[in-house]
């Protein structure tokens, strides 16, 4: 009967231990966003539906913050998420994204530029590997192929 007892006692710790971490906070995601852009909002939906809690602010600076991240312009997004203490700019999928919360790079700073076709939040059909880019010190490098 102590045996018995042992065991419901640890299974219980367990399932106690399992409870807490499904309540753990969501992320949390800020999309800035060009107000006449769609896609942008399409992105932000894109990450709600991954359990991403998202607030949309629209502003006409999205290009001048992405600067301020050390994003060069000619490989800025056309809006700029902030997630966790990184700059995500442009329609980079999700599993990238976790790819950088997982391993938590020192480039505070990544990017999918021009919008390609089929990727997160954008129309039409993928027609090449999306290359997401880290940006360090304005230097950008492939860190991502999906």
């Amino acid at each position: 009967m102590k045996r018995f007892f042992a065991f419901m006692f640890a299974v219980g710790l367990i399932t106690i231990g399992l409870n807490t971490q499904s309540h753990a906070a969501p992320l949390q995601a800020t999309v800035y966003k060009d107000p006449n852009c769609g896609c942008c909002a399409v992105y932000a939906d894109y990450l709600i539906r991954r359990d991403v809690e998202v607030e949309v602010v629209e502003s006409d600076q999205v290009v001048q913050m992405s600067r301020m991240t050390g994003i060069p312009e000619d490989m800025q997004g056309c809006h700029l998420t902030m997630i966790d203490g990184y700059a995500i700019s442009g329609h980079v999928p999700f599993e990238t994204v976790e790819r950088i919360l997982a391993e938590r790079p020192e480039a505070k700073a990544y990017t999918l530029p021009g919008m390609p076709m089929g990727s997160p939040g954008m129309g039409g059909v993928k027609n090449a590997p999306f290359q997401t880019y880290q940006v360090n010190d304005g230097a950008a490098e492939i860190y991502d192929v999906r």
